[in-house]
């Protein structure tokens, strides 16, 4: 088997770490997967536990695959947070509590990999991925939006990443309305699958849904998740169709806005809610979208589609981060 020909992508995720050892092309040879913090463990505010956690995972996937660290050109991470590319430090990751202040997870990992590592924003990787090996493949201006507790959004523009000079490109999802006389709202406090969960649960408390008090019976936890909100659309739930409708909405006007300034080939839509909720919920968006655009030519040419990597889409997107910075990857430098 030839040397350095395979890559490790890692995807960290509030509750669970993922990692796959592919080829360059993106054919995936073994994955390893463990819980972000071990149940009942008190890991959540040590920054070094949950690097070792990730180092282990990466590690158990090169054991899957029969390989060893010589046989390993580099590592490529999506981390929850804006990232420094240069130097691997991660900012103010929100969800992993032991990070919010920063942390060198780049320098961390490469010691405890002994492999070269590089780390960038978990959306800017998941866009990296669906550029080279996905629903973007070969288009040289696309706009990534992900769907979930959030909006996160990333930019390949003339075929490169566009991460910023301050690592910040691609914030769509704080991207803000305004009225006179009102606080400027980001546009994920109306848009995220977060944000629908916040106004249903509103619903529920008033009683106005008992379709939702009925699902949200059947769960332990309570939780109004992307299934949860499937389910109500499929019971015809009027306050979950108003939700999501609304969300459906703002994702058109904004995906008009960067259009008519940026004149992207497509948009590739991700996250749990587009993965959850498939083609129904991406079609109204489509048309909506499309009604806005300024430049009424070839309107049907933007794509507007949904992202085609599914669970693999943050360990691809680590493997195409590592191609790309050890030199593999020419149209995405």
């Amino acid at each position: 088997m030839p040397k350095k020909r395979h890559y490790i992508g890692i995807d960290i995720g509030g509750t669970k770490i993922l990692a796959a050892v592919a080829t360059p092309e993106g054919e995936i040879v073994a994955r390893s997967k463990q819980k972000t913090f071990p149940t009942g463990a008190s890991t959540e505010s040590d920054p070094m536990a949950l690097a070792r956690r990730i180092a282990q995972t990466a590690q158990a996937a090169m054991a899957k695959a029969g390989l060893a660290k010589g046989d390993i050109k580099a590592a490529g991470i999506g981390a929850p947070g804006p990232t420094d590319i240069r130097t691997g430090r991660v900012f103010n990751a929100v969800n992993l509590p032991g990070w919010r202040n920063g942390f060198d997870l780049g320098p961390v990992l490469r010691d405890l990999l002994g492999l070269p590592v590089f780390v960038d924003n978990d959306v800017n990787v998941g866009l990296l991925g669906e550029a080279t090996y996905g629903a973007a493949r070969g288009i040289d201006d696309v706009v990534g939006l992900f769907v979930g507790t959030g909006l996160g959004g990333a930019l390949v523009l003339g075929g490169k990443l566009r991460r910023g000079f301050r690592w910040g490109a691609g914030e769509v999802g704080h991207a803000y309305l305004y009225w006179p006389g009102k606080k400027p709202l980001d546009i994920e406090k109306i848009a995220s699958r977060g944000a629908i969960s916040q106004e249903l649960a509103k619903a529920v408390r008033k009683g106005k849904s008992p379709t939702l008090s009925r699902l949200l019976a059947q769960r332990k936890d309570g939780r109004i998740t992307s299934g949860v909100i499937r389910k109500a659309l499929a019971a015809g739930d009027p306050a979950t169709r108003k939700a999501v409708a609304r969300s459906q909405e703002a994702l058109a006007v904004l995906i008009a806005s960067i259009t008519n300034f940026l004149d992207p080939q497509a948009f590739v839509m991700g996250g749990g809610l587009v993965e959850s909720l498939g083609e129904p919920f991406l079609e109204p968006i489509r048309d909506q979208a499309r009604d806005l655009f300024f430049v009424r030519q070839r309107v049907e040419e933007v794509q507007i589609v949904a992202a085609g990597l599914g669970d693999d889409a943050g360990v691809l997107g680590g493997v195409a981060l590592a191609v790309e910075q050890t030199g593999g990857l020419k149209r995405t430098q």
